[in-house]
């Protein structure tokens, strides 16, 4: 299972062989079943995450109730309340298995340590969390300047194997629609293709 981890940051940063069973002692799997919660709003974010297998959300609900997802988290996917983990503060989402799922997560106290101990993981870190400020600004400017039609098939090109894995009106919330919107778009693209 850490197999997954491994290959991940080796894609970034060099790694020497007696790092690696550091790193594999440092991430403790946890299974989820569907459904079930990683974090819930008011707790506390100690640890960085990474799924293995399986599909995740990152979601918050609003005082009427509605969900409103910030984001889909799948196998080889870094998934977090990022803010909450960097402040210290109280988690301002809910993370949830969609799907029957595996993470590794480290303790940010052991991160610290695996910092000093493999430098490249400071490195790491610092590029994984430049790409995750990239993509958010994408999606903020996107969720500003696209029309509902242009999101979803911005999500469906980045996003083709996740799609088979979400319920529909979980995308809808994510791109900021009612799942009858969604719906709606969903069969214009099939007539046009008919």
């Amino acid at each position: 299972m850490h197999e997954i981890l491994i290959q991940h940051i080796k894609e970034q940063v060099p790694l020497k062989e007696s790092e690696l069973n550091l790193i594999k002692d440092a991430f403790k799997p946890v299974t989820l079943g569907k459904k079930q919660f990683l974090l819930q709003k008011g707790e506390y974010s100690n640890h960085m995450r990474f799924i293995v297998k399986g599909c995740l959300k990152l979601f918050n609900i609003d005082e009427s109730g509605k969900e409103h997802i910030l984001q889909f988290g799948i196998q080889g996917w870094w998934m977090n309340d990022l803010y909450a983990y960097l402040t210290g503060k109280p988690a301002t989402y809910f993370m949830q298995a969609i799907t029957d799922s595996v993470v590794l997560q480290i303790h940010r106290d052991r991160l610290d340590v695996l910092f000093n101990e493999i430098h490249m993981m400071d490195r790491f870190f610092r590029i994984k969390t430049q790409h995750g400020y990239v993509a958010l600004q994408e999606r903020t400017i996107h969720a500003m300047s696209l029309s509902a039609e242009e999101r979803y098939f911005d999500f469906r090109k980045r996003y083709r194997t996740m799609e088979q894995q979400i319920p529909q009106y979980m995308i809808a919330s994510y791109l900021g629609i009612t799942p009858e919107h969604l719906s709606t778009i969903r069969k214009n693209i099939g007539h046009s293709l008919s």
